[in-house]
């Protein structure tokens, strides 16, 4: 096996490996960055993400020039394109003007960079941001490279909602573990009240409620203090 396969294959075990405790997403990205200008043949790689308001934000870059030039597309630049259509967006030779990116061909220029290529990172329908692949010589890339970009940024957006489906689980989980915790506090509040105070369950629970209310204090709180004995609610 060529190094070069190695390295692709070394590179979508890393993408896809997301399933690590101490996950960390700008290293994740960072790797990525650098992944790319390993196999792709470019000078530098940027990765933006989009927020919940769907702009987007540099996140991660291969080089500092890359950082810098990234940076710059909050209101123009390929990725900016590349996210919103879905599709790549590309100008091989940056020394000709391109009406689309002005802002950001001056700065490229600057950097030192002559040839831009942006990729979505993309799942189906959902698109979580875009790869800037900035090269030092103008050109365009051929479609196999293309392909491979485009492949790598799949295999990191895979792994990135991946992670979040097992975070938001784990929330989830928590949340629901957490709730079952405070009904079984609660009802053993409910019993204990119902016992004290020689009234039904459902008179117990009322008093309950209405003390925590009176009180701006979380019913789970005050179950939990009426089963430890520290505190006397009072009769209904």
């Amino acid at each position: 096996m060529a190094a070069t396969d190695r390295q692709v294959r070394e590179a979508f075990i890393e993408l896809t490996d997301t399933l690590v405790t101490d996950f960390d997403i700008i290293d994740f990205l960072e790797r990525l960055a650098t992944r790319c200008t390993e196999l792709l043949g470019v000078t530098a790689c940027g990765v933006l993400l989009a927020d919940h308001h769907g702009a987007l934000t540099l996140v991660a870059a291969s080089a500092e020039e890359a950082r810098m030039v990234t940076e710059l597309q909050d209101s123009d630049g390929p990725c900016l394109d590349a996210f919103r259509t879905g599709g790549p967006a590309q100008r091989e030779n940056l020394a000709e003007p391109d009406p689309r990116w002005p802002a950001f061909t001056v700065a490229a220029r600057a950097a030192g960079f002559t040839a831009v290529h942006a990729l979505p990172m993309r799942l189906r329908e959902e698109r979580l941001g875009a790869l800037n692949l900035l090269s030092a010589t103008p050109g365009p890339l051929d479609s196999d490279t293309i392909g491979l970009g485009q492949s790598l940024a799949d295999a990191a957006t895979i792994g990135i909602v991946h992670q979040r489906a097992i975070a938001r689980r784990e929330v989830l989980a928590d949340q629901l573990q957490a709730a079952l915790t405070s009904r079984i506090v609660i009802e053993q509040a409910k019993g204990f009240l119902a016992e004290r105070l020689g009234v039904s369950v459902d008179a117990a629970f009322a008093q309950l409620r209405r003390y925590a209310r009176d009180r701006n204090r979380k019913l789970t709180e005050v179950a939990a203090a009426v089963v430890e004995s520290s505190l006397d609610i009072g009769g209904p």
